[in-house]
């Protein structure tokens, strides 16, 4: 559809600009000698309101002969030719529009005034066409500009959740490989324990599966998996492994990107606790102030162990899903301080 007449605000902005030319159209024929003003302006304010939709057509023209798909001379012999049979159509109009003003009595001899006149309303119908022309040309290009923005939006979205979508699938893997190392190591010496452990990766899974698939879930649900992935941990680890949670009210409502804590948790665990001989405390501190969000997670470490300066790919892994949901909206700041590791994360405390 044509973009003018897609909405009636442009279609009258449109029409009053071209009864402004008409207007001086009027004027024109008023200074040739020919006409009254007061038959020039009869006579030409409707013919401008009729030229305006004639001209119209000039976008399809534009549309059948692109500028960037032919020569000067095939785009300029493309408008000429539509010029000129658009004047012609316009002078037409003209002495009919004459004839019936003359015939109903308004002004007599008006005819002959427009026969005079047709050399400069023909060349008028020619320069105003053209105009039109390239009025429709940056129309054109303009919804040309719009069309390919909005691709590269959605190519650009499509790009983030292929990524989202490719960061969520190394997730799970890495805990499952863990996991299951721990359930072969507990097989023979405590295939009790072993057992526990199952039925409770089994029960984590099938509810980091259901939270994975959303695009936000309260805090309070991660943190809940958070529970149940330590569960798992605390059955290979026993009293080398606690968890002191401490978190507000106000946060727990706060959205969050699915699966978020489960990598530093586990981080803290394979990198802090595993290398610790007495263990220690895996401490989860979140607050919300104003519209932001902080969490924090520390754990101590073995700051000599071999390894011991390496986090995994579990903070790569949230950082790279933060700045693609976030920007620089989010920030995530590690602090490997003696025998600790302290992950601080901020974001935006969506709604709930």
């Amino acid at each position: 559809m044509h973009p003018i007449l897609a909405d009636w605000r442009r279609l009258l902005a449109y029409v009053l600009a071209w009864e402004l030319l008409g207007g001086l159209l009027a004027v024109l024929l008023a200074f040739s000698g020919s006409f009254t003003w007061t038959a020039a302006a009869s006579l030409a304010v409707p013919l401008a309101a009729f030229y305006s939709f004639v001209c119209l057509g000039a976008f399809w023209v534009c549309r059948a002969a692109p500028l960037r798909f032919r020569g000067l001379l095939g785009v300029a012999g493309a408008q000429l030719s539509a010029a000129a049979v658009s004047a012609s159509l316009w002078l037409l109009a003209s002495r009919l529009w004459a004839a019936a003003l003359e015939n109903l009595g308004f002004f007599p001899d008006l005819i002959a005034s427009q026969q005079r006149a047709a050399p400069l309303l023909f060349g008028m119908g020619l320069l105003l066409f053209l105009l039109a022309a390239a009025l429709h040309y940056m129309i054109v290009a303009l919804e040309e500009s719009r069309r390919a923005e909005t691709e590269a939006l959605r190519f650009q979205i499509l790009s983030r959740d292929a990524e989202l979508r490719a960061l969520r699938a190394q997730i799970h893997p890495h805990f499952l490989f863990n996991s299951l190392n721990s359930i072969n190591a507990l097989i023979a010496s405590r295939p009790e324990e072993a057992r526990r452990m199952c039925l409770l990766l089994a029960d984590f899974l099938r509810r980091s599966l259901a939270l994975g698939i959303r695009e936000r879930v309260p805090l309070a649900e991660e943190l809940a998996l958070a529970e149940d992935l330590l569960a798992i941990e605390k059955v290979r680890f026993g009293a080398r492994l606690r968890f002191a949670p401490r978190v507000e009210e106000a946060a727990l409502a706060c959205l969050v990107p699915p699966l978020l804590l489960q990598p530093l948790v586990e981080n803290a665990v394979t990198h802090g606790i595993a290398q610790v001989i007495e263990g220690g405390t895996v401490r989860l501190e979140a607050r919300r102030g104003g519209e932001r969000l902080h969490v924090t997670i520390e754990n101590p470490r073995d700051a000599g162990a071999p390894g011991g300066k390496g986090t995994g790919i579990g903070i790569e892994n949230v950082r790279r899903r933060l700045e693609t949901l976030y920007g620089r909206e989010a920030e995530l700041r590690l602090h490997p301080v003696g025998d600790s590791f302290r992950v601080e994360l901020e974001l935006p405390a969506g709604a709930p």
